[in-house]
C-alpha cells in the first residue's frame, strides 16, 4: 500500500532534478562565447581574434598596427547565432561612423569605426551585446580586449660630442611618432653622463648632463607610450632599442658648484642677513668664512654677493648664507668664488631685483595704449604692466578673469595679459596683485559713456510721439501747435550686448517768423538722460542729474508760445550730444516744425483798369473802362507742397466802384456794385509790381441790374 505512494515521489523528485539540470545546461549556454570570429582591417591588413592575439598582464589582447592617431578600421562580426541582432556598445574612444549592419550572406556583421587618441587611450576594448529573444533566452555580453601596437622609430645624431662638466647641453631626436615616445622632467641619476627626454611644440629634445671626465658613453633606453611587437608578434614591448652616444667630457679650469637654488631676489633679508644656500663641497672650503664672488675671473670685478661656509652636510655638501648686493642672470656669464682676489670655484644662479611695477598702460579694442587705466564693465582690453624682474611675477587682478591670448608677452621689463571686465562688476577699483600683495597699481572701473544714436529721443506736437531719427527735412504742420514736447526711452540704451552708460544731450531751440526773422532762441545743455532698469549696470547709473520726465518747449519760450506762433513760423530744435562728455563724435539731430496753412484771408484793395463789362439785357460789352477801385475780402490758397507758397489764383468778394477815377466832365459812367470776382496773379516773389487778371460778376446798386466783368488790374505789393 505504500509503494503507489513512494513511485509518485520518486518521480517528482527526479523532474525536480532534470529541471535543474536543464536549467543549468541553458544558463551555461547562454554565458558562452558571443562571437566566433572577429576581424580589424586597417587599410589593407586584416587582424584576426582566433590568430593574431597577444598577452598583456594575463590578458588576450587583438592586436592591430596602426599609422595616424585617428585610425580608420572596418569591422566583420561573425556571432555564433548571426541572425540574432548584435550591437557594439558605443565608447568615448572611437566613433562609430556605420553601424553593424548584416552581411548579404547572413553570416557576419559589418561595420566602420574611427579611433580617437590612440597613442593616449588607455584600455582599449569592443563591446558586443546580443539583446533577449522571445524565446526566454537571456542577454549575452562579450568584450574583446584591443592594443593598437606602432613601429616607432627615435635616432640621434649630435654635430658636437664635446661635453663639460657640470653644463648642460641639449640635442634634437628625430623619431617617426613624436607622440609615442614616453617624455619627463626627472634627470637620470648615478651614470656618467645624466640625461632626460623632453617635448615642447611637437619637438622631441635630448638634455645631458655629464658627471665625469674622459670619453663617456651616453645610454639612453626610451620607452613609449603605445607598445610594439617582438618574438614574431608574441610579446608587446614598451623599450625601443638602446641609444649609445660616446662623448668626449672635459673639465673646466675651475670646478663648477651646483647650487640648490637657482632664483634668489634682492631684498632687505637678502642684502642684510642672506638666503640660506646649499653648495657642493668645495674641499677647499673653510668654515666660518666669507668668500666673494664676482662676474668675472680677473681681480677687480663688481661684487655680486658674499658666501658665507656655516656647516658641513652628510651629502658631501656645505650649508652657506648668501648675501646678495647686484644682479646677474644665467645667460651672462659664470660667477666666480673668489679667495683673496684668485679665482677657486665656478656656479651660476639668477640674481633678480624685487618685482617692481613702475607703469601700467592700457589698449581698448581697436586702440592705442593709453595712460589711463580706466576700464568698463563687459570691456575686454589688453593691460601692460612695465616695470623690473616681471617674468617671475605671479600678477593676479582681483574679480576679473584673464582671457588666454596668443598676443600675451612675458619678458623681465614688460607683462601683457588680456583681461575680462565681469558686467556685473561692483566695484570702482580692480587692485593688481603680485603674489597675493598689492602692487600699488589698480584699473578704474568707469561706466560706459558712449554717444547712442538719438533713436531713444521722441517728440510729440500733437500727435503720437515719433523717434526724432524718424523726422528728416522740414515737417509742415497744419493746426495749431499746443505745446512740443521731448520724452525718452530710458530702455532703449543699453542693451545685453551693448552698454552706453549715460547720454549727455544738448537742446538747440530757435523760432522765427514766416520771414525767416528771428524771434527767440534758447539753448539748454547737460540734459542728463539714464540707461532704464533692463540694463545690468541699472543700479549703477543712478544720479540726481539723471532726466526723469519730458522737456515742454513751451516752458522754455518766453518771447511767443508755440500755440501763438503766426502762420507759417518755424521751430528749429537741434538735439545733440554734449561734446565735452564724450571720446568720440556724438550724434545730431535736426527738427524743423513748420506751421502750415492751407487757406489764407486777407482784405485786399486793388485797382482793376481796362474793364470790359456786360449788363444784363444788353446784347454787347461796353468799351474799355478807367481805372476802378476794388476792396475785396480775398481767399488765397497755398500750396501743400511748398512752404509759403501761394497759388497763381483767388477768390473774393466785395465792393467794385466802377470807373472811379474817370474825370471827364460827365462822370456818367461811375458806379458801385457788389461782385464776386476770380483773380489771376503772378507767384514770382520778388515782383513789386504786378497785372493781375480779374473774372466775375456782381450787382450794380444805382442800376439795379447784374452785370459781369473782364479785365485787368495793377498790384503793388509793398
Amino acid at each position: 500500500m505504500r509503494f503507489p505512494f513512494s513511485f509518485r515521489f520518486d518521480l517528482g523528485f527526479v523532474a525536480l532534478v532534470l529541471g535543474f539540470l536543464l536549467t543549468t545546461l541553458t544558463s551555461q549556454a547562454q554565458s558562452g562565447p558571443l562571437l566566433r570570429e572577429l576581424v580589424v582591417r586597417t587599410d589593407t591588413t586584416r587582424y584576426q581574434l582566433s590568430r593574431n592575439t597577444v598577452a598583456v598582464q594575463g590578458e588576450q589582447n587583438l592586436y592591430f598596427y596602426y599609422r595616424q592617431e585617428d585610425e580608420t578600421a572596418e569591422l566583420e562580426v561573425y556571432p555564433i547565432q548571426p541572425r540574432m541582432p548584435l550591437r557594439l556598445v558605443r565608447s568615448a574612444d572611437f566613433t562609430l561612423l556605420d553601424s553593424l549592419t548584416l552581411a548579404p550572406n547572413g553570416q557576419f556583421y559589418r561595420a566602420k569605426v574611427r579611433f580617437k587618441e590612440l597613442s593616449a587611450v588607455q584600455f582599449l576594448r569592443f563591446t558586443f551585446t546580443q539583446t533577449a529573444d522571445s524565446v526566454g533566452r537571456p542577454a549575452v555580453t562579450q568584450t574583446v580586449n584591443l592594443l593598437p601596437v606602432t613601429r616607432t622609430t627615435l635616432d640621434l645624431r649630435p654635430a658636437d660630442t664635446d661635453l663639460y662638466v657640470g653644463e648642460e647641453k641639449v640635442f634634437e631626436l628625430s623619431t617617426n611618432n613624436v607622440k609615442n615616445i614616453r617624455a619627463g622632467a626627472d634627470w637620470t641619476k648615478g651614470q656618467d653622463i645624466d640625461y632626460r627626454i623632453t617635448q615642447e611644440k611637437g619637438v622631441l629634445r635630448l638634455h645631458v648632463l655629464p658627471n665625469a671626465l674622459g670619453t663617456r658613453v651616453l645610454t639612453v633606453r626610451p620607452q613609449t607610450e603605445r607598445p610594439f611587437l617582438t618574438d614574431n608578434n608574441r610579446r608587446a614591448s614598451y623599450a625601443l632599442p638602446t641609444i649609445r652616444q660616446e662623448f668626449t667630457v672635459k673639465a673646466s679650469r675651475l670646478r663648477f658648484l651646483n647650487v640648490d637654488k637657482k632664483e634668489i631676489t634682492i631684498d632687505d633679508v637678502s642684502q642684510r642677513k642672506g638666503v640660506e644656500l646649499i653648495l657642493d663641497n668645495g674641499r677647499t672650503f673653510e668654515l666660518r668664512r666669507t668668500y666673494r664672488i664676482e662676474e668675472q675671473e680677473e681681480a677687480g670685478g663688481a661684487l655680486i654677493a658674499e658666501l658665507f661656509t656655516r656647516q658641513y652636510l652628510t651629502n658631501d655638501r656645505v650649508l652657506c648664507w648668501l648675501r646678495v648686493y647686484n644682479t646677474h642672470r644665467l645667460t651672462d656669464s659664470y660667477l666666480y668664488i673668489k679667495e683673496n682676489d684668485q679665482a677657486k670655484y665656478i656656479t651660476n644662479l639668477n640674481i633678480s631685483p624685487k618685482t617692481t611695477v613702475t607703469t601700467v598702460s592700457v589698449r581698448h579694442r581697436g586702440g592705442d595704449w593709453v595712460n589711463s587705466t580706466n576700464v568698463s564693465p563687459g570691456e575686454t582690453v589688453d593691460v601692460r604692466l612695465e616695470g623690473i624682474s616681471l617674468q617671475r611675477a605671479r600678477f593676479h587682478f582681483e574679480d576679473v578673469q584673464i582671457v588666454p591670448s596668443d598676443s600675451s608677452v612675458r619678458t623681465d621689463a614688460v607683462v601683457v595679459y588680456r583681461v575680462q571686465i565681469p558686467l556685473t562688476i561692483d566695484k570702482k577699483r580692480i587692485t593688481i596683485y603680485n603674489v597675493g600683495q598689492p602692487t600699488g597699481y589698480n584699473l578704474s572701473v568707469k561706466e560706459f559713456q558712449r554717444p547712442h544714436p538719438l533713436d531713444f529721443v521722441s517728440v510729440t506736437f500733437g500727435e503720437a510721439p515719433r523717434p526724432v531719427t524718424r523726422l528728416n527735412g522740414p515737417v509742415l504742420y497744419n493746426r495749431t501747435v499746443r505745446d512740443v514736447v521731448f520724452s525718452f526711452n530710458s530702455n532703449g540704451i543699453d542693451s545685453d550686448k551693448q552698454l552706453y552708460g549715460k547720454q549727455y544731450l544738448t537742446f538747440d531751440i530757435r523760432t522765427q517768423n514766416s520771414k525767416g526773422e528771428l524771434i527767440e532762441m534758447r539753448t539748454i545743455d547737460n540734459i542728463v538722460v539714464c540707461p532704464g532698469d533692463n540694463s545690468v549696470r541699472a543700479a549703477f547709473y543712478q544720479d540726481k542729474q539723471c532726466q526723469v520726465g519730458n522737456i515742454s518747449l513751451n516752458s522754455l519760450l518766453n518771447a511767443r508760445k508755440t500755440y501763438d506762433l503766426d502762420d507759417w513760423s518755424t521751430m528749429i530744435v537741434t538735439v545733440r550730444h554734449t561734446a565735452g562728455q564724450y571720446q568720440e563724435p556724438g550724434f545730431s539731430q535736426k527738427l524743423e516744425l513748420v506751421l502750415q496753412r492751407r487757406v489764407k484771408f486777407d482784405i485786399d484793395v486793388s485797382f482793376p483798369g481796362g474793364l470790359l463789362t456786360k449788363y444784363r439785357g444788353e446784347s454787347s460789352y461796353t468799351s474799355f473802362g478807367g481805372i476802378s477801385l476794388a476792396m475785396l475780402g480775398q481767399l488765397s490758397f497755398y500750396h501743400p507742397e511748398k512752404i509759403n507758397r501761394l497759388r497763381p489764383y483767388k477768390v473774393g468778394a466785395g465792393f467794385v466802384a466802377l470807373n472811379a477815377f474817370d474825370l471827364s466832365k460827365e462822370g456818367g459812367n461811375r458806379d458801385l456794385g457788389v461782385v464776386i470776382l476770380g483773380s489771376l496773379y503772378p507767384t514770382r516773389r520778388e515782383a513789386k509790381l504786378t497785372f493781375p487778371l480779374y473774372l466775375g460778376g456782381g450787382y450794380l446798386l444805382s442800376k439795379g441790374k447784374p452785370f459781369f466783368l473782364l479785365g485787368p488790374g495793377i498790384g503793388v505789393r509793398l
